[in-house]
């Protein structure tokens, strides 16, 4: 049943991997299903050569978007929650309680949209990772993982004459890998995947990542877009639904990269963050 399952739920993304690599004709014709007919990889050397496409460049913006905003978010994240998870910091409740409310009770989209407009996101690369640089969710979560560690750690480190920072970049840091690559897969799925952030707030099309082009492409065509047509390349027809695939396996795969690096990490995170201190 779970392998029944589990074919079910993968058989997609092997099917558009597969058109991606298929020659048109034999995708036109419904030949391809698990396997590609007529291999070639023109559909991809077409999107990627083609600038009016803009596939190259929101490729590396949601490269950079993803890295810059993880690596932001994640360092963010735990000095916070080492701050919060210190007993000896006055109001740690009260602040803890602001991050709570903030999270629950959302604004909304045109007074986020005032804020960030008056802190001169809007049109910005900052915007994509600024604001979503502490997520209430994931702190608790390394707050949480960090209280499970002993104190004793911290009090022998100020015996032997450490301040905080100190204590937190030597002593608390090198033990939170597990957490640490936790919040960092989440936080970089989120960026990847974001869409709806870049279309309220990029205007400029040199700043769009790759999921707002595939969105744009794929399920709401912009009309002021170029049109995908039938192309022949190499001998190899490539029809519009050969450059959606190669398109969505662009948006997919870079992301599934980051979880075999930070699966020994996941669960061991997960569990750890999840206890009470």
């Amino acid at each position: 049943m779970l392998l029944l399952l589990s074919v079910i739920c993968i058989y997609p993304f092997i099917n558009i991997a597969a058109v991606s690599v298929s020659d048109g004709v034999q995708v036109m014709s419904g030949k391809v299903y698990l396997w590609p007919e007529g291999f070639n990889l023109e559909t991809y050397k077409y999107i990627l050569n083609n600038p009016r496409l803009g596939i190259t460049q929101g490729f590396y913006n949601s490269v950079f978007y993803a890295v810059v905003g993880t690596a932001f978010a994640v360092m963010m994240t735990f000095i916070t929650a080492y701050a919060l998870s210190k007993k000896r910091l006055k109001g740690r409740y009260a602040i803890m309680m602001l991050f709570l409310i903030a999270w629950i009770f959302d604004a909304g989209l045109i007074p986020n949209y005032l804020i960030n407009q008056k802190l001169g996101l809007v049109d910005s690369r900052w915007i994509m990772i600024l604001p979503g640089a502490i997520s209430t969710f994931l702190l608790i979560v390394t707050r949480s993982f960090l209280d499970t560690l002993p104190y004793e750690l911290e009090e022998s480190a100020f015996i032997d004459g450490a301040n905080d920072i100190q204590i937190m970049c030597k002593v608390y840091f090198p033990l939170s890998t597990p957490v640490l690559a936790t919040i960092g897969v989440f936080y970089s799925v989120n960026i990847w995947n974001s869409f709806l952030t870049p279309m309220i707030y990029l205007r400029d099309k040199a700043m769009h990542p790759i999921q707002l082009i595939l969105y744009n492409l794929v399920i709401r065509p912009d009309p002021g877009s170029t049109t995908l047509e039938n192309v022949v390349s190499d001998g190899y027809t490539l029809l519009p639904k050969n450059i959606e695939a190669a398109v969505i396996v662009l948006a997919i795969f870079p992301i599934l990269l980051v979880y075999p690096f930070a699966q020994r990490y996941f669960t061991q995170g997960m569990l750890m963050g999840s206890l009470k201190g």
